[in-house]
């Protein structure tokens, strides 16, 4: 191994607090965890409109940077093509960017809206609010969050495939701070435990999310020991992977993700009420695109209420938190695309994917509840983590279809922590493409030791808390961004227009 990695002080420095903090998370993971939300509440509190006005601007300025004419320019020299096939590079974004979160959350979320509506003048379990919690639902998965992705993944991108530079978080933000090494080290650490407290909280989290599916099928005990063999089988499957790089496991994986969840996807459609389903769909895109800016800028400060804090501005706050990652990744696996072709496919198509999933799976819910008496909506007040489980026991092939999640929940998981380990091992080996087997080892070690001590001591919700603080640093440093990509992209040349051919 290079010892060059071991000097490096964002390998040192990000090493020592998330040992800290793990530490911290183990010991006492109540009182972690009470100043942990402490510190969260005050920043989603004071700073929720920041959060929502700057995702807003996200928004908006990738579309008018798409519809720019800056839109031509590669991110590569300008006659590179694509390094990926368009579905194995949908099949990666949406990997990296949604994972087992969509899986799980494509039922639970407008199940919950459903049951507790976003607004005081709905009912619960009534048709209204079936309607409202659907388009919201789309609104939280939808092109806002992937924005925030989006910002960073296409700086990092420009750098490192058009400028020959690293795909460091500090490199992006040099025109406004210069190279001073300091500010570098802190921007890069402050990246990397972002990352790597975010990962393993989702390890920890989609793991207690399997054993949680595998005691609803096959009522094999939810025990701590089997959480951390499926906590070991993970790791040995990530580190295999990522050993094998971009092209062989990562790629592999995502088409494998995507092509169970088209197979879920069109099974519950068919097997489900299909015309509701493309109903629900329609009628949710539609209040999506009608309501998109009363959403995005929607507080609540003439009648107080934690709702909109408690899902769109902790929504925001995780998609931020987790940008240095997704967004590196994003970048990584986009070298060749115009920057229009990066914006349309990172801001269309995962949130379409997504928009998809929710109206197929939670539409299929709410049907149920609305139409058949069923109690879907109490179930997932109760336990949020069944949400999946009990709508399939409606359907036919309950078990098979719980059999295919599950492995569909831990083929995210292995993708995830792969994609991780990647993006790790880079931002800790100074930007490398190419870091090293043995820090990929450490990383993807890092993240599993971390998640099974939490798991153990329940400190699991508080690291993630935790980690949301991290969003309020991170939105400043993206509007850097954007500021430095702006004064970079006027530099560049414009891409020579198309002759056309006489006839």
């Amino acid at each position: 191994m290079k010892n060059e990695t071991f000097r490096n002080p964002v390998f040192l420095i990000s090493a020592i607090i998330i040992f800290i903090l793990v530490i911290l998370g183990a010991v006492a993971p109540n009182r972690f965890g009470e100043v942990a939300e402490a510190l969260f509440l005050f920043t989603t509190t004071n700073f929720g409109w920041f959060y929502l006005l700057s995702v807003f601007i996200f928004v908006v300025f990738l579309i008018a940077l798409a519809i720019s004419k800056f839109g031509k320019i590669r991110l590569g020299s300008q006659d590179s093509k694509p390094e990926f096939p368009f579905f194995t590079w949908i099949g990666m974004l949406f990997s990296a960017g949604f994972g087992a979160g969509l899986v799980f959350w494509g039922v639970a979320e407008p199940m919950s809206h459903f049951f507790t509506p976003p607004f005081v003048n709905l009912d619960p379990q009534t048709e209204a609010t079936a309607r409202v919690a659907m388009g919201y639902s789309f609104f939280h998965w939808g092109v806002s969050q992937w924005s925030v992705f989006a910002i960073v993944g296409l700086m990092i991108a420009f750098l490192q495939f058009r400028r020959g530079k690293d795909g460091l978080v500090s490199t992006a933000v040099e025109p406004a701070f210069g190279s001073n090494p300091i500010v570098k080290n802190t921007i890069d650490s402050f990246a990397v435990i972002a990352t790597v407290m975010g990962i393993a909280t989702s390890l920890g989290l989609g793991i207690l999310q399997m054993a949680g599916g595998l005691k609803s099928v096959f009522q094999i005990p939810n025990s701590i020991w089997l959480q951390l063999g499926l906590t070991l089988v993970i790791l040995v499957l990530y580190l295999l992977s990522s050993s094998t790089g971009l092209n062989k496991g990562i790629r592999w994986l995502s088409n494998l993700n995507l092509g169970l969840c088209l197979v879920l996807l069109l099974f519950v459609f068919f097997a489900g009420p299909s015309v509701f389903i493309l109903n629900a769909f329609t009628l949710a895109l539609g209040d999506y695109l009608n309501k998109f800016i009363e959403y995005s800028l929607r507080l609540t400060p003439y009648r107080g209420g934690t709702w909109v804090r408690d899902w769109t501005i902790f929504y925001w706050a995780w998609a931020i938190a987790w940008s240095p990652f997704v967004g590196a990744f994003i970048a990584r696996v986009s070298k060749g695309r115009t920057i229009r072709e990066f914006i349309i496919g990172v801001l269309i198509v995962p949130p379409l994917i997504a928009c998809l999933w929710i109206a197929t799976f939670g539409g299929t819910a709410l049907h149920s509840d609305l139409m058949n008496g069923t109690s879907i909506a109490e179930a997932v007040n109760e336990d949020v983590t069944i949400a999946l489980f009990e709508t399939y026991s409606h359907l036919p092939f309950s078990n098979v279809l719980s059999l295919l999640s599950i492995l569909l929940i831990f083929t995210f998981l292995v993708t995830s922590a792969d994609s991780a380990t990647y993006i790790l091992s880079s931002m800790t080996s100074r930007g490398s493409l190419s870091p090293g087997l043995p820090v990929k080892i450490i990383m993807g070690t890092l993240m599993a030791a971390i998640a099974a001590v939490l798991l153990i001591a329940g400190g699991l919700n508080a690291l993630q808390t935790a980690s949301l603080i991290s969003a309020l640093p991170m939105t400043i440093i993206l509007f850097i961004i954007i500021f430095s990509f702006v004064k970079m992209i006027q530099k560049e040349p414009r891409p020579p227009k198309k002759q056309k051919k006489k006839a």
